[in-house]
């Protein structure tokens, strides 16, 4: 059987007395494309955190490919884009090929020059994201969709076998979010890149990922995405706490049926 990409056995998380995260079992195996949703203040971004090795789990044990993540020291296996798209400085001074070479400053190092096998990863990562044409402009020239693009081929062009995105389409055009959607699917299942992704786009994301993770404090659903679809809008309405609707943007119509 093949070693899982994430394993959290018992994992659990407080700030002071508030406990965030109760016994969070959770597996990701490799090629797959997890969803993760929950409401606000699920402990999400927590969790997040602690899987990137920015917390330390207080209960619990955290494996990533395999080993316990206090001993795990490949990082380059992992690329992360948070949400930057919403608080970019528009006005910061480096062309759209700079900012995807940077992702790899621990390879190369920071003062060299780059070489043409550096500029071809470049490339790569930018045809992979739709965003070749645009190499020469400067990022603040972009729409916050087309630099949320940008900061994925970022994260690509060090070849990770994990991409952990957080929030990814604060900042898209509502119309493009479809289309940010298929190109996440094509990264996943045309590179085989593992995919985490924390949304609270709950309507779409069932068409794109293959499992989905249900959180609020609690693991209440981990499964299939179309296991997911099966639970009826009360049952997410008793998860999150409130009324929730289902908005299918490829249809443009409520999947709450």
């Amino acid at each position: 059987m093949a070693v899982p990409v994430i394993e959290t056995r018992g994992l659990s998380y407080r700030y002071e007395k508030e406990k965030v995260l109760e016994e969070i079992n959770l597996t990701v195996p490799k090629g797959a494309f997890l969803g993760i949703v929950g409401p606000n203040g699920s402990g999400k971004s927590t969790l997040l955190k602690l899987i990137l090795g920015l917390l330390d789990p207080q209960e619990g044990e955290i494996c990533l490919f395999g080993k316990p993540i206090g001993s795990f020291s490949a990082w380059d296996k992992i690329g992360y884009v948070s949400q930057k798209a919403n608080s970019f400085n528009s006005g910061f001074p480096a062309t759209v090929e700079e900012v995807v070479l940077s992702g790899l400053t621990k390879k190369i190092g920071l003062f060299r020059f780059m070489r043409g096998s550096d500029r071809e990863k470049v490339q790569k990562a930018l045809e992979s994201v739709g965003m070749a044409e645009f190499s020469r402009k400067n990022i603040g020239e972009l729409s916050g969709g087309q630099q949320q693009r940008v900061f994925i081929a970022r994260a690509l062009v060090s070849d990770p076998e994990l991409l952990i995105l957080d929030e990814p389409t604060v900042g898209v055009d509502a119309k493009r979010v479809d289309v940010f959607y298929d190109m996440l699917e094509t990264l996943n299942k045309e590179q085989g890149i593992t995919l985490l992704l924390v949304t609270h786009d709950i309507g779409t994301i069932s068409e794109t990922v293959s499992h989905v993770a249900c959180l609020n404090k609690y693991l209440h659903f981990h499964g299939e995405a179309g296991e997911f679809d099966e639970l009826a809008e009360k049952g997410l309405s008793e998860i999150y706490g409130h009324g929730i609707h289902l908005l299918d943007h490829h249809h443009h119509e409520e999947a709450g049926r």
